[in-house]
């Protein structure tokens, strides 16, 4: 029977999928201040065991993104998208989980959290194929999503569903416990969830042919460097105004100082 899941999709629908998913991976410093913010909410949510919150910060993190970069850049055999959005990932996870372990051991006490784990925290230390089938169908969904226009309001669904960051904010409370082995677990569900992501999102890419694309991968990746490039240039700039701005006003005081001795 004749489907019309991958039939219906233009050229202009692939190419702006392509290029919506490499600029919401690329590594901003907005980008990694949500993430941050998204891991201390989640931390925050399972240090009290309160669902709802939990859920809020799987709605404002962006790290599906750069995942299912990953995928398409092992679709297209493009090594650029791939060490590209596997660092944003790493770079994310590095600022992540120290930030986690701080807010558990400034509010650990006020929630109340004693030896005894609450089952927010448990179930994201106990890795299944459960956890597996659900990432998988999540991974799946996200990449179909991401491609078909009108289906690009389920997303926020979707990464809640699969739940990536949980897991990396019970690492942060694992690391602030010494507790290696929660460390361990909570780790290896976000790396399985993860890897389930792009195996599942890899055929669905695949699917709709994206491997053809990789030119206009590479022109939007070129096109994000600069815009990053820039955005650098121009920090380094106002910071170097500011140390200009800095020694003047050291040289004034010093003058200001000399001639209240005179």
């Amino acid at each position: 029977m004749p489907t019309t899941l991958f039939s219906t999709l233009t050229e202009s629908d692939k190419n702006d999928s392509i290029k919506r998913l490499i600029e919401d991976s690329t590594p901003h410093d907005d980008f990694f201040l949500m993430t941050v913010l998204a891991v201390l909410m989640a931390a925050l949510g399972l240090l009290i065991d309160d669902v709802a919150v939990i859920i809020g910060s799987m709605l404002i993190a962006p790290m599906l993104s750069p995942i299912l970069g990953l995928s398409l850049g092992v679709v297209m055999a493009d090594s650029k998208l791939i060490f590209r959005s596997f660092w944003t990932v790493v770079k994310s996870l590095a600022w992540a989980i120290p930030i986690a372990a701080i807010a558990t051991l400034i509010f650990s006490s006020q929630a109340e959290l004693g030896v005894e784990l609450n089952n927010s925290i448990l179930s994201r230390t106990e890795p299944s194929i459960i956890n597996i089938a659900i990432a998988v169908v999540a991974g799946a969904a996200a990449s179909f999503a991401l491609i078909k226009p009108k289906l690009s309001a389920t997303l926020p669904g979707i990464a809640i569903s699969v739940a990536i960051i949980p897991p990396i904010a019970v690492t942060g409370i694992g690391l602030a416990r010494f507790d290696w082995a929660m460390m361990t677990d909570s780790f290896i569900l976000f790396v399985v969830n993860a890897i389930s992501i792009v195996f599942a999102s890899m055929i669905v890419f695949s699917l709709m042919n994206l491997y053809v694309k990789r030119a206009v991968a590479d022109h939007v990746i070129d096109k994000e460097d600069k815009v990053l490039e820039k955005e650098k240039a121009k920090a380094e700039k106002n910071a170097g105004k500011e140390e200009k701005k800095i020694k003047i006003l050291e040289k004034v005081d010093k003058v200001l100082e000399k001639v209240g001795k005179e």
